[in-house]
């Protein structure tokens, strides 16, 4: 195994361990009052999803010394490819959060864009994105975090398949890794994408 391809996995093993201590803190949230929605929130994963990612994101900054991180953030640009950034042990690690609803079936998913993907892999060496993926249960108002689900991965050992209609990445959240170098990676955006003009 090559010493890059071993990084990733040591990252995302550190970085499991972590999201497997926070979810045995994250709190279950109501979304609103029942006097708003008086029958309740129809369960709809894209529609909580943003406002999931804070509680997480804030959550894991502000129990950081519990979980033995150094630093956290997580006010970044809307552009931007991961939700937070976590610094411990002398590393960065780049994190972006996924949701899924518990009640429904996986299916793909997008994943990313794929230039945007491309551009940042291309031009800073260093980045490697790491994607958690959260389960939800909806209770009326209420959202839970469902302790038994924790995915994990990189977008580097994803299985490439990019919708031709939005020019992005779509993938199961849980699937078998495909361990590629970086430039095997960066060859198969690009050849695969519409968007990548060079």
């Amino acid at each position: 195994m090559i010493k890059q391809t071993k990084k990733i996995l040591d990252d995302i093993n550190y970085l499991n361990n972590i999201f497997t201590d926070l979810l045995e803190i994250l709190p279950s949230f109501k979304i609103t009052d029942k006097k708003v929605l008086p029958y309740g929130l129809k369960p709809h994963t894209r529609s909580v999803s943003w406002l999931v990612e804070q509680v997480i994101t804030q959550q894991l900054k502000y129990n950081r010394n519990k979980l033995k991180i150094d630093k956290v953030f997580f006010d970044l640009s809307d552009t931007c490819l991961h939700d937070c950034e976590i610094r411990s042990k002398n590393e960065t690690y780049f994190v972006n959060i996924k949701v899924h609803n518990m009640a429904t079936k996986e299916n793909k998913n997008d994943i990313a864009a794929v230039e945007k993907l491309y551009m940042q892999y291309s031009s800073n060496s260093n980045y490697n994105l790491i994607y958690v993926c959260f389960g939800i249960h909806f209770e009326n108002i209420i959202v839970k975090f469902d302790t038994a689900y924790l995915v994990l991965f990189s977008p580097q050992f994803m299985p490439i398949y990019i919708n031709p209609r939005n020019d992005k990445i779509q993938a199961f959240y849980h699937h078998e890794s495909k361990y590629r170098t970086r430039q095997e990676f960066l060859d198969l955006l690009k050849n695969s994408s519409k968007s990548i003009i060079l």
